[in-house]
């Protein structure tokens, strides 16, 4: 693929995931399904915002109030996709005893009580886990949280096939199986995270512990082993809203994980 068709691709995933305006002249449909090897680029972008609010707000305020601010503002750039994801989905497997129950429960644009309790629960966690962290320990925690937990996501595109009803999807093109070398293609996007961050943030890159990196990386990885098995029982397949819960998920794990050693 040429460099100019995966910027056009990055712009895509950038336009379904953010309210970031992006001018697209020639878009095609097809585009949309190919853009998911770039959501953890878009994820970059968004830690990297979200993480910049954060620092700033710290200069003159608690680490409370910049954990809130930097919360806030990441809704208010993704439009609270995930979090809209994870609330239906909190909805749907809470009230539906049956798959075609389930799904038409997550359909539903109302907010339920365990929708409102999943969402509640969620924007205390992060919250209160990048306000434990020391503030470069919370950036470092932003940008690397919000990459990672869309690559780990878009793992259940890989794994398995869609698992609501195509002609209802929000977004078609979606509905379609990720190839494990797209994934792989996304990886590359944390690789060069992992390259980065030793460079531009020395300092906080080595007040973070192995042990912490270590915790990061199992519980992100039981959370999205939880939401692989969940979706797969009850839905025989991945969902748009299954996805955004499970980026919210795997992004409070790696918070927690990386805030292990200040908290307690």
């Amino acid at each position: 693929m040429s460099v100019k068709h995966e910027w056009r691709l990055l712009q895509v995933a950038t336009q379904f995931l953010t309210r970031i305006p992006v001018k697209m002249d020639d878009y095609q449909p097809d585009w949309l399904h190919q853009s998911s090897r770039h959501f953890s680029g878009v994820g970059l972008l968004v830690g990297i915002l979200c993480a910049a609010v954060f620092w700033a707000v710290s200069l003159g305020f608690p680490s409370l109030v910049a954990a809130i601010a930097s919360t806030t503002f990441g809704i208010k750039l993704t439009g609270a996709f995930h979090e809209d994801g994870l609330a239906d989905t909190c909805d749907g497997l809470g009230g539906g005893l049956t798959r075609e129950r389930t799904l038409t429960i997550m359909k539903d644009s109302r907010l339920g009580t365990y929708g409102t309790l999943g969402l509640v629960c969620a924007l205390l966690l992060k919250v209160s886990l990048l306000a434990a962290m020391p503030i470069m320990t919370a950036v470092v925690a932003l940008i690397v949280a919000h990459s990672a937990s869309r690559l780990l996501c878009t793992s259940l595109i890989v794994l398995l096939p869609y698992g609501g009803e195509i002609e209802h999807a929000k977004a078609k093109p979606m509905a379609q199986q990720m190839t494990f070398r797209q994934w792989l293609a996304s990886a590359l996007w944390l690789i060069l995270i992992g390259l980065l961050l030793p460079l531009l943030l020395p300092q906080a890159m080595h007040s973070i512990s192995l042990k912490q990196w270590v915790l990061a990386f199992i519980f992100a990885l039981l959370g999205v082993t939880h939401m692989y098995r969940l979706l797969k029982r009850r839905l025989q397949g991945y969902t748009g809203d299954g996805l955004g819960a499970t980026q919210q998920i795997t992004e409070i794990a790696i918070y927690a994980g990386l805030a292990a050693n200040f908290t307690g």
